[in-house]
């Protein structure tokens, strides 16, 4: 059974292989990930071509945008991190102990590798504190989010 600490790890490892997809870092990543998954030359190319359809659904939901409420692209970027998360956890529990921390470790590198290529190409996500701050008087009414938001007044 995969720990916290593990799907965690895959989490990161599936918003990786996602992030990269149509970045200067994507064949990096894409060859990393099928060394760590493809423990035989079959299986490796099997995973390379899981990791094609990826990048290739990406696209598609990118072009075929046209109507940004949708959110057909937001939609397919959380059904593959969802599914590379999926297949890291398998794979890191059909390992015994020993062989899944040296996966996991083979993983975590992946994931500094990862974010040292978007830092380098401009791409890091930002991070810090966030103060939102609203002040409402009479019947009015404050809405916040850090992301989208969808009100429906009544």
């Amino acid at each position: 059974m995969v720990t916290e600490a593990l799907a965690a790890l895959a989490a990161a490892g599936g918003g990786a292989i996602v992030q990269a997809a149509g970045s200067d870092a994507w064949e990096g990543i894409r060859t990393r990930v099928a060394q760590l998954l493809g423990r035989e030359p079959q299986s490796e190319q099997a995973v390379l071509e899981r990791l094609d359809h990826t990048r290739t659904a990406l696209e598609q939901a990118a072009e075929n945008t046209t109507d940004t409420r949708t959110g057909a692209l937001e939609q397919a970027v959380v059904r593959q991190e969802t599914v590379w998360q999926t297949r890291l956890e398998d794979f890191l529990d059909s390992l015994d102990d020993t062989e899944r921390q040296e996966a996991a470790a083979q993983l975590q590198t992946l994931l500094d590798w990862a974010a040292e290529q978007r830092a380098q190409n401009g791409t890091a996500p930002t991070a810090g504190t966030v103060i939102m701050n609203a002040t409402v008087s009479g019947h009015g009414r404050a809405y916040q989010a850090a992301r989208d938001m969808t009100v429906h007044e009544k």
